[in-house]
């Protein structure tokens, strides 16, 4: 015979399964609309805002269905957060006494989409194509903005016995407001007294119009790699190798630190795929190099450097030109070792000031050799 505690236990883990039964099927109605507008999810563990799992790759790729229903067998009650930047970003608002302004500058936050949270609310805006970053003073009024790099708790999870529910429903939200594009093109991240568009900048320095990004002047126009490198879309892979260079070489330039900072955040900012600033941050952290053009080149191997101004100042190769081309009828007269030392100086350290050593450790050969190369060099008028 069963006993009643038995019973009684039987019918409360029953109970229990088809209670889960029923919040799994709600919160799969919310899943099935945040998909149907191209949403990225991402799980958070139950009764918090803290992911489940490593979320950063879902910035970039979404999960199915089937990887969400994955996540709910494997994880006891996620919550559910969306991914902000792509396709959705949201105005975070802790303090309803500041509502009254923020409908006031942006008159459509109170049509859209509008999620209950525990201190205030979330207003959802559909992204239409735009590179928008995250700041947490939108029209300095200390309210965030959840975009490229953030999430946010969605519907209906639930935290301390609150559930996170829509006021005005999905299907009533906007497209994001241009004044919130226009806000963030004219500040930066960070600076109050961010660099304004055809304004003045901080330090009298005055913007000017490159092919797709609005940029302070700097120092270094003669150094081509630096324009190369802010003309580039950068890709994932080489973003952290090209702005630490860009930064660098900024410096190196005599352009000063705040300032070179400042043109490496916009340019993150122009990117497809920006970094998120703990990265930026962890870029101005790192000890500065003096780059050499060399070194740039096998690094950054999209970087040309024929047309750079800077080529061949200083060092073994002081000349304006190609040593190959100016010397062209010389070349047959030269040995072999004399032809592969020109070649290095022309090519590998062009732009660059350069020891015997360090020709030496690159071509494995005896510094004696070297000098005696660079003086039969010197003697024929081939270098200075």
């Amino acid at each position: 015979m069963v006993k009643e505690s038995e019973l009684s236990s039987r019918f409360n883990y029953q109970a229990r399964l088809e209670r889960e039964d029923i919040d799994y099927m709600k919160k799969k109605k919310f899943i099935q609309e945040y998909l149907n507008r191209g949403f990225s999810l991402i799980p958070l563990k139950n009764n918090s805002k803290v992911p489940a799992i490593r979320w950063k790759r879902y910035q970039y790729a979404k999960a199915s269905l089937e990887e969400i229903e994955k996540w709910f067998i494997t994880f006891d009650d996620p919550n559910i957060a969306l991914i902000t930047g792509k396709e959705l970003i949201v105005i975070d608002a802790d303090d309803p006494s500041k509502l009254p302004e923020l409908f006031k500058l942006l008159p459509e936050a109170e049509k859209t989409t509008r999620v209950k949270t525990k201190r205030c609310f979330h207003f959802y805006f559909s992204n239409n194509g735009y590179k928008i970053r995250s700041t947490k003073n939108l029209f300095n009024l200390g309210i965030e903005l959840k975009a490229n790099g953030n999430y946010v708790v969605a519907p209906p999870s639930k935290i301390d016995n609150f559930t996170y529910h829509s006021i005005i429903p999905l299907s009533e939200i906007q497209p994001t407001p241009k004044k919130i594009i226009k806000y963030l093109e004219e500040t930066l991240p960070g600076i109050e007294t961010g660099i304004k568009k055809d304004g003045q900048a901080p330090g009298g320095v005055e913007y000017r119009r490159r092919k797709a990004l609005s940029l302070p002047r700097y120092s270094g126009l003669d150094r081509y790699c630096i324009e190369q490198i802010l003309d580039k879309n950068l890709q994932a892979g080489g973003r952290n190798n090209s702005l630490f260079i860009l930064y660098g070489l900024l410096c190196q330039n005599k352009n000063r630190s705040d300032h070179s900072k400042k043109i490496v955040i916009l340019k993150n900012n122009s990117l497809s795929r920006p970094l998120a600033d703990q990265e930026i941050k962890k870029i101005f952290k790192r000890r500065r190099y003096n780059f050499k053009c060399s070194t740039v080149r096998e690094t950054l191997p999209f970087i040309e450097c024929d047309k750079c101004r800077f080529k061949f100042k200083g060092g073994l190769n002081i000349m304006v030109g190609n040593i190959l081309i100016k010397n062209i009828r010389k070349l047959p007269k030269l040995s072999n070792k004399e032809r592969g030392i020109l070649c290095l100086l022309d090519v590998y350290f062009s732009g660059e000031k350069v020891t015997v050593n360090r020709i030496a450790e690159l071509t494995k050969m005896d510094c004696r050799v070297i000098s005696g190369i660079l003086d039969s060099l010197r003697e024929k008028g081939i270098i200075e």
